[in-house]
């Protein structure tokens, strides 16, 4: 069902990929959006290397990527390394990595905060901060969980 990689030499192995997945903090997520076109927006994520799923919070409140998960569930994520410039000065050396798979909604207060708590500790150790924010925001948090059906990764040199 998943294309293979044209340029198999580019291609990132597993344990690559899973940790640029665990240690970037940002990527894009896509979802099956209105009349057929894709919509794309950038999430913070957390992979869980207990289960090998990707977790996101956003708000319950409907808008398009709910209202287009709730008509297909199958979505995308994508992710790229901080890479490096090369010497030249405009080309970047970079890792990126794909997952497909399907999406799940989460409601359940104790497993958001679980995954919040874990996900926060990506952008600090402030667990004051931390434990405030969940105190005054997961109770209108909704967690969606991406179960990867295919993760593959790239190695781009632009140089």
């Amino acid at each position: 069902m998943f294309r293979e990689m044209i340029r198999k030499n580019k291609a990132l192995p597993e344990e690559e990929c899973i940790r640029i997945l665990t240690e970037e903090k940002r990527g894009v997520l896509s979802v099956n959006g209105d009349g057929g076109y894709p919509y794309g927006t950038p999430m913070n994520h957390f992979y869980n290397a207990e289960d090998g799923k990707l977790y996101f919070h956003c708000g319950k409140q409907q808008g398009h990527r709910l209202d287009a998960l709730a008509q297909d569930g199958r979505a995308s994520f994508c992710v790229i390394d901080g890479g490096r410039t090369a010497p030249d000065g405009w080309s970047r050396d970079y890792k990126s990595v794909i997952v497909f798979g399907r999406i799940e909604t989460v409601s359940d207060r104790a497993r958001i905060e679980d995954i919040t708590r874990r996900l926060s500790h990506k952008f600090t150790q402030d667990e004051r901060y931390i434990e405030a924010e969940i105190a005054g925001h997961a109770h209108r948090t909704l967690l969606l969980i991406l179960t990867p059906e295919h993760i593959s990764g790239k190695s781009v040199n632009e140089s």
